[in-house]
């Protein structure tokens, strides 16, 4: 793996928990609006929205860099819209990057699966 491909996973990864937990801050802001007089809707939407983009910008970027298959490209955006499925593609992410670099290291040091 490629540095530039490295790194756009890790941007997709450091970018998936903060989207998920203001997602799910969202959600609360939604719910306390309605039971409550506080309104934090405004405000928690922007930065949910700001954080939505990134991380599509982030997929479609790590999409076209690492050649995924639809199939799993289409699971990390499905991740991306479901309340706690940030902190599923931040996990998956991270396993996929340490398989890389182990298989990096392997072929480096010419070890070979038999």
């Amino acid at each position: 793996m490629d540095i530039k491909t490295a790194s756009a996973l890790r941007r997709l990864r450091l970018v998936s928990a903060p989207e998920a937990v203001s997602f799910l801050l969202l959600l609360v802001c939604s719910v306390l609006k309605r039971t409550t007089s506080f309104d934090g809707v405004m405000v928690m939407g922007m930065v949910h929205g700001i954080l939505f983009i990134l991380y599509v910008v982030f997929w479609l970027d790590a999409w076209n860099r690492t050649k995924w298959q639809f199939k799993t490209a289409a699971l990390y955006f499905v991740l991306s819209v479901l309340p706690t499925g940030g902190f599923f593609a931040e996990r998956k992410l991270k396993r996929e990057a340490e398989a890389s670099v182990i298989a990096a290291r392997a072929r480096r040091e010419g070890v070979v699966n038999a």
